[in-house]
């Protein structure tokens, strides 16, 4: 019966908090009307979500959550310097194909929003087997190493947590 009421119990809470941060006010009515709006709309989705993802280590979610939140900072720092000082001829903007070994559609797009929200690359497409993210970095002189790094930083996290 639970499982009916509440079919994806991390995605209410997330829609909860997201729906709090958004009226950026906490008051009851805002609560009651997150809560619903948590329990609603999984409840409606439910049926799209036949495999739903499984989170194996939740405790690596806040670790994960931190290593964005300081790569986001850092990233605006430096895309800020290459737009300030760096002369445009002296941008070296490039395509990095990155191989990935995630399997779960879930961590893959967590994967690629984590990139576009990066300032500095973008995730511009998957190829057809889910093998390869095609990156599109604002400026670097070493592509291998924006490569590696997206693996070590990012996508090795995700498998711990998702896979």
């Amino acid at each position: 019966m639970l499982k009916r009421l509440i079919p994806h119990p991390l995605l209410s809470v997330t829609l909860v908090l997201v729906w709090l941060g958004l009226v950026n006010t906490v008051s009851l009515g805002n609560l009651i009307l997150g809560t619903a709006l948590g329990l609603i709309i999984p409840a409606i989705t439910a049926p799209y979500w036949p495999n739903r993802p499984t989170i194996r280590r939740p405790l690596k979610v806040a670790e994960y959550f931190l290593v964005v939140l300081w790569d986001i900072v850092v990233a605006n720092v430096e895309v800020a310097l290459i737009i300030l000082f760096k002369p445009e001829k002296n941008i070296a903007s490039k395509w990095i194909p990155v191989p990935i070994e995630l399997k779960s559609p879930e961590a893959i797009t967590v994967l690629a929003g984590t990139i576009t929200m990066t300032p500095g690359t973008v995730s511009a497409t998957l190829s057809a087997d889910a093998s390869v993210i095609l990156v599109h970095c604002l400026h670097t002189d070493d592509p291998d190493g924006v490569r590696d790094s997206i693996k070590s930083r990012y996508e090795r996290r995700l498998m711990e947590i998702f896979e």
